[in-house]
């Protein structure tokens, strides 16, 4: 088993469940999209959201590469810098796959499945596979690919903790309490 880019979640603090996988036959620039936006997402909101990518319901947001990307109402929805958004169909089905199959982890590590989180979900770039195209005058030039690295860890939702209230008295200085003091006589504006 590999190593997990994110060490601290997995020190045993709490349950996690986790799911990689590695030189992946999709784009890296398709997955870092669709890992940034899904990060910190419940695992309901996000299956949700990718299985309306793949209706074409909702675009996934381009954020960082945005060369010759076309802007479009549905990638507005998400506020995506300069309404850039695509629906990138094949490395969104892969994501999915490893959502469910992070959440079955989850189920059989006896987690609550309907409290989940993307606490941690990373692309990074694989080896380029290496083909060849041929050019004129009898050169040939490179035609790779740039496949991907995914890993996600899921972690169960932590409960907000209530803020205490403060009841010390509020600290005011001269001039505050000189302005407070002073009442308005009249009825002028």
């Amino acid at each position: 088993m590999g190593k997990y880019s994110n060490q601290t979640l997995e020190s045993g603090e709490s349950k996690v469940a986790k799911s990689r996988g590695s030189y992946l036959r999709i784009h890296f620039k398709h997955c870092r999209e669709i890992c940034h936006h899904i990060s910190g997402m419940e695992t309901t909101k996000a299956q949700k959201f990718m299985e309306d990518v793949l209706a074409f319901k909702s675009a996934v947001p381009f954020t960082k590469y945005t060369g010759g990307i076309g802007h479009h109402a549905q990638a507005k929805q998400s506020k995506a810098p300069g309404n850039s958004g695509r629906w990138p169909v094949k490395a969104t089905q892969v994501v999915l796959d490893m959502l469910k199959n992070a959440v079955a982890n989850a189920e059989s590590n006896t987690m609550d499945v309907e409290n989940l989180v993307v606490s941690h979900i990373q692309a990074n770039r694989a080896p380029g596979g290496r083909r060849r195209t041929y050019r004129a005058h009898g050169r040939i030039g490179p035609y790779m690919s740039q496949p991907a690295h995914v890993e996600m860890i899921l972690t169960e939702k932590a409960e907000a903790v209530a803020k205490e209230v403060d009841t010390s008295p509020k600290r005011v200085s001269k001039k505050q309490a000189a302005k407070n003091r002073f009442v308005k006589v009249g009825g002028g504006n």
